[in-house]
């Protein structure tokens, strides 16, 4: 893959106490960057924008962001958080959002790297069930990913260059990039 801009560099991503769990910060990591990539190509203009008048605006799903994934980590997996009222910059602007969610995953990859197994098995409390704290760890990426697909439909809706985040977009292509478009593509060993 090609990227032009990362948040998160590789190297930043420590080593897992357990080989078999470093899949799961790579994943986070990525998926973060990927995030945060679709967030640098929002404005301040744009926080208020919200495609239909029962969605989220921009700055609402932002918002929901920061704070859902505090509370999936801190709540749920137990992970050092900061308090609640400390997690949204004190101005809400785009950039003041982005940098706040990579400082958020930064700070949670050490103690994630420490995790032995019987920690990610254990299941614990989540909302009114109980779950290992390895599905809630996905759930989460899951979550994000739910929440960057709304804001890259909406930077299409809003005339925007949609970045790329699993391959090349209409807007982002690169030499030897192959996406899957077709039956006979679908067909590749």
């Amino acid at each position: 893959m090609h990227y032009d801009w990362t948040a998160i560099p590789d190297t930043a991503i420590p080593r897992t106490s357990n080989p078999i769990f470093q899949h799961l910060l790579d994943t986070y990591v990525s998926e973060s960057n990927k995030v945060a990539s679709v967030w640098k190509e929002l404005t301040d203009a744009d926080l208020n924008f919200r495609p239909h008048a029962r969605s989220s605006s921009v700055g609402e799903i932002l918002r929901h962001q920061l704070l859902s994934e505090r509370r999936f980590f801190g709540e749920f997996l137990r992970t050092p958080e900061p308090a609640p009222d400390k997690v949204l910059p004190p101005t809400l602007t785009v950039e003041t959002a982005r940098q706040c969610f990579i400082d958020l995953v930064l700070s949670r990859l050490d103690f994630l790297a420490r995790q032995q197994e019987p920690w990610w098995m254990e299941a614990v409390p989540f909302f009114d069930v109980e779950r290992q704290r390895i599905w809630i760890f996905w759930r989460r990426v899951l979550h994000t990913a739910h929440h960057r697909t709304q804001l890259t439909v909406m930077l299409r809706l809003l005339g925007r260059a949609v970045p790329s985040t699993y391959g090349p977009t209409a807007d982002v292509t690169w030499s030897g990039a192959d996406p899957t478009n077709s039956v006979a593509a679908s067909g590749r060993r």
